[in-house]
């Protein structure tokens, strides 16, 4: 499970699925399955994929069912955003809006989509009481921007165990039987692919990472670049987290490139993991990582961290990371702050 929306959302009903009637809506375009429930939440499908140009109508119309339906609603992303100032104010009053990170500075978009994402994080943000931000870089452009005081919520990483490398796993992947790098990331531009290739194709230290080459042009030229170098192994998606965990647990260094957006979740992982973590310097994976990781603003920098991987490599900071993410990125403390948003929302909305 990559997908920050959709982690959050299952742990949200794992751990409030008895204090809450739940609701959660899907694509029965995305999703092969039509199961009417998930745990104790009532699962609800929406007839068109929830990406691309689809997932605009995806998310208007689960939304508007949504808040006929409910008392709350929480809304993940920015897709309905063309819809909010048609929302009355009353039904607006039911609304708590997590955007996620500022999609709109993401480098796979084109000029036109860029803006389209910005106005519709304009127009939802302006017409909501409730908005979350899940890093306090995002709290502040928040603030800033809109001169409005979000919730500041991330997110768990608890859900990941080290395991270490069993005998098969060693006999089928051979170049785990050294220390190597891990990285797991979409296979897009913001998430400084390429900057991270190009700095291990200039070391002999082995690299592996794994993500959706083949779901892009971008992952597949990519692919087609760096995948014939020997210390380089570009794995594909890996959904089976145990075998996920075994290979970024048992990782030397775990390289993180996200650029943009909040706090992310597979870094969080990553520190409860108690990894030594190379992050490039956004601002958010500053944040996130309580200043404790090595950070790299370029490949060059990159090469000269992995160059000089002892130096960087300090217990002290990896046990102080994964000490900080037991305390603050908790899946329990998420969604308890969640649970007290709710109410708090609720009772002031119906004047108790």
């Amino acid at each position: 499970m990559y997908g920050g929306f959709e982690t959050l959302a299952s742990f949200l009903v794992k751990y409030l699925g008895d204090d809450f009637e739940m609701t959660v809506y899907c694509s029965s375009k995305d999703i092969v399955s039509n199961n009417a429930s998930y745990e104790t939440a009532h699962l609800k499908y929406i007839p068109f994929s929830s990406h691309g140009w689809q997932g605009i109508l995806y998310d208007i119309l689960s939304l508007r069912d949504a808040i006929k339906s409910n008392d709350m609603v929480l809304f993940l992303g920015f897709g309905a955003g063309i819809y909010f100032p048609f929302i009355s104010k009353k039904d607006r009053s039911k609304l708590i809006l997590n955007f996620g990170g500022l999609d709109w500075q993401r480098s796979k978009w084109n000029f036109i989509t860029r803006k389209i994402i910005q106005a519709f994080e304009s127009l939802m943000v302006k017409n909501v009481d409730w908005v979350i931000a899940d890093n306090k870089k995002i709290a502040q452009y928040i603030q800033k921007r809109y001169q409005k005081i979000p919730v500041e919520i991330a997110y768990g990483g608890d859900q990941v165990n080290a395991i270490e490398l069993s005998a098969e796993i060693k006999s089928k992947y051979l170049f785990l039987n050294q220390a190597y790098a891990c990285a797991v990331c979409r296979i897009q531009p913001d998430n400084n692919v390429e900057m991270i290739l190009k700095a291990f194709s200039k070391t002999k230290y082995p690299l592996v990472m794994i993500g959706n080459w083949d779901s892009s042009a971008f992952g597949k030229q990519c692919k087609a670049r760096y995948g014939d170098y020997e210390h380089v192994r570009l794995l594909d998606a890996i959904y089976d987290q145990s075998l996920l965990n075994m290979i970024r647990s048992n990782s030397s260094i775990y390289i993180h490139g996200h650029s943009a957006g909040g706090t992310n979740p597979s870094l969080l992982e990553a520190m409860h993991l108690g990894l030594n973590i190379f992050a490039y310097a956004s601002g958010y994976n500053e944040i996130t990582t309580n200043y404790l990781a090595c950070y790299f603003n370029n490949s060059d920098g990159l090469v000269e961290m992995i160059e000089k991987s002892n130096e960087f490599d300090s217990k002290e900071k990896k046990c102080s990371m994964q000490l900080f993410a037991k305390e603050y990125y908790t899946w329990a403390k998420v969604a308890s702050a969640y649970s007290a948003l709710v109410k708090k929302a609720y009772l002031e909305n119906n004047g108790k």
